[in-house]
């Protein structure tokens, strides 16, 4: 969890960070994106050695330099200095991301490995509306470092549970070897497969249209909106709670509706919720509580509601590699959103019009991505159907 927490833990002190360090607000969007950046290169090789070594090592080993890299934000006394350290945190961070879900792959099959991967994804879909609500309460006891701070003692906290209670599930007769071309020749293999890819920003650019509120709250919050440093919340809980109720329904369909179906019903919606936000954006309430979140807010519900099983659908293009597919997948999704913020949110967030329409055009571009999967697949899956009807103990043997 500590992974998307910390993506926006930052977020309200920006400001008073800003101040201190003597740099422009727009300059404060670094510390997003170096993060990001950061957590999707090394996300490439935390899958493919988690697949040489085992899952524990790999996230103990992670936790243990995300708590180091806390630590010296902390005390960075320079924006230099702290986006230092937020690349080691991204460095970091990923281990826990990409092992949990190939741990839940490991061990669990069909509607359980949904009903469980809905689950994570709702707290990892999660942490990045709650971090900045939570700093927002820290910020009123404390400055901008008491927030990392708190991430130090959240990652100790999360390296004493992973010792005590996670299993290794990953035993050593289905390990890869530990060689460079091993470790290379999973994540090529995903990344040139045009369904895993195809799949992969389908929920790249979808979870981007949620995340552009969620990179550009300060621009959009206080600049657009006039909201306070402690008002974070006011835009964060209705979007948590969206989120939380999709992944609760995604579990709820596992095993009652097909996966395609449900991914499609999801994308449906957001796109349907990005929209109406177009449309209210521009209307005199589009800049008016609480009109001008409740976009932002159904979007999240689509993306709660077709996340777990768009992960689900990339680990199962590659059921021997899935450390390998899962940090493929985390790369694409990760160096989405690091552009997003680094590069789109600064821009997006001159009005409420110019934020609607760039959320609808990434939900739009992800929706895309996921018709073209099924139109490319669908051939496939008639002809098996077709096989399996026409040639006698075709479906026994299957």
């Amino acid at each position: 969890m500590f992974g998307p927490f910390n993506v926006d833990a930052p977020l309200p002190a920006f400001g008073e960070m800003g101040a201190e360090f003597h740099v422009e607000p727009a300059a404060m969007q670094l510390v997003v994106s170096v993060y990001l950046l950061a957590f999707a290169l090394m996300s490439l090789l935390h899958g493919p050695i988690s697949d040489a070594v085992g899952r524990r090592p790999v996230m103990l080993i992670g936790i243990g330099v995300y708590v180091v890299a806390s630590i010296g934000c902390a005390l960075s006394t320079s924006l230099k200095m702290l986006l230092v350290f937020r690349m080691f945190q991204g460095f970091a961070a990923g281990a826990g991301q990409i092992i949990a879900r190939t741990v839940i792959r490991d061990l669990f099959e069909g509607a359980e490995a949904q009903r469980l991967m809905s689950q994570v994804s709702m707290i990892f879909g999660v942490a990045p509306a709650v971090a900045p609500v939570l700093s927002g309460l820290l910020l009123q006891v404390g400055s901008w470092r008491t927030i990392f701070w708190f991430l130090v003692a959240f990652g100790i906290i999360m390296a004493v549970s992973v010792a005590l209670s996670l299993p290794e599930s990953l035993p050593a007769e289905h390990r890869t070897p530990l060689r460079v071309g091993s470790l290379v020749s999973g994540l090529l293999a995903a990344m040139r497969s045009g369904r895993f890819m195809r799949v992969a920003f389908a929920a790249a650019f979808s979870f981007a249209g949620q995340f552009l509120y969620i990179s550009a709250a300060p621009l959009f919050l206080i600049g657009l909106l006039g909201l306070g440093e402690s008002d974070f919340w006011v835009f964060f809980v209705p979007m948590v709670a969206c989120m939380i109720t999709g992944s609760w329904t995604s579990g709820r369909l596992a095993g009652r509706v097909t996966s395609d179906r449900q991914i499609t019903y999801g994308l449906g919606f957001a796109l349907l919720a990005a929209s109406a936000g177009a449309i209210v954006s521009v209307t005199p309430v589009g800049d008016v509580l609480p009109w001008a979140i409740v976009a932002p807010a159904l979007i999240a519900y689509g993306i709660g509601l077709s996340l777990p099983t768009l992960q689900i659908a990339m680990l199962d293009q590659f059921p021997h590699a899935r450390g390998s597919a899962a940090s493929a997948g985390t790369f694409v999704n990760l160096v989405t959103s690091a552009l997003v913020a680094g590069l789109v949110a600064p821009f997006a967030a001159e009005s409420a019009w110019t934020m609607a329409v760039t959320a609808l055009g990434l939900v739009m571009l992800g929706a895309a991505m996921w018709l073209w999967h099924l139109v490319s697949t669908r051939p496939v899956n008639a002809l098996r159907q077709s096989v399996r009807r026409t040639v006698p103990g075709s479906s026994r043997r299957s």
